[in-house]
């Protein structure tokens, strides 16, 4: 089957709004994060997106005011793992022509809940995986081997 053309209008606007900060923070959701998550992977692969995802997210928390506590703000492992999961199922399923589309076909993605899967709470709510990426401790993350680290 052929990958379907990417229609990446939306896909950059809303990247790029992301980018200058101009999203508003009601409509900086856990889509939102994904929206801007496939964008990037389709764009730049696994290796930038993940780099942009951070030093984005970071930016984005800061301009907004965004408290960094153990509860809020920039979460490295949080941000690494979905990258990773988005990554897999794109990879191993197939893109979509938009980030919507994509995510619409894949409903397991709209769960928050998802990396419970993977993480105990004891080890995802802890500053150092906040600080820095941790792999799971339940079971770990999907990967297609040798394509994404």
């Amino acid at each position: 089957m052929a990958e379907p053309a990417w229609d990446s209008t939306d896909d950059f606007t809303f990247r790029d709004r992301f980018e200058r900060c101009e999203i508003e923070l009601s409509e900086w959701d856990h889509r939102a994060h994904q929206r801007v998550t496939y964008a990037y992977l389709r764009d730049i692969g696994y290796d930038a997106a993940l780099e942009s995802m951070r030093t984005g997210v970071q930016r984005f928390n800061a301009s907004k005011g965004i408290e960094d506590t153990l509860e809020s703000g920039y979460h490295d492992t949080l941000t690494c793992a979905w990258v990773r999961i988005i990554d897999t199922t794109m990879r191993v399923h197939g893109p979509e022509a938009h980030a919507e589309a994509f995510l619409d076909r894949h409903t397991q993605l709209h769960s928050k809940v998802l990396l419970r899967l993977f993480y105990s709470r004891e080890r995802i709510m802890s500053w150092e995986a906040k600080r820095g990426f941790m792999e799971p401790d339940l079971a770990p993350l999907p990967r297609v081997p040798g394509e994404c680290g």
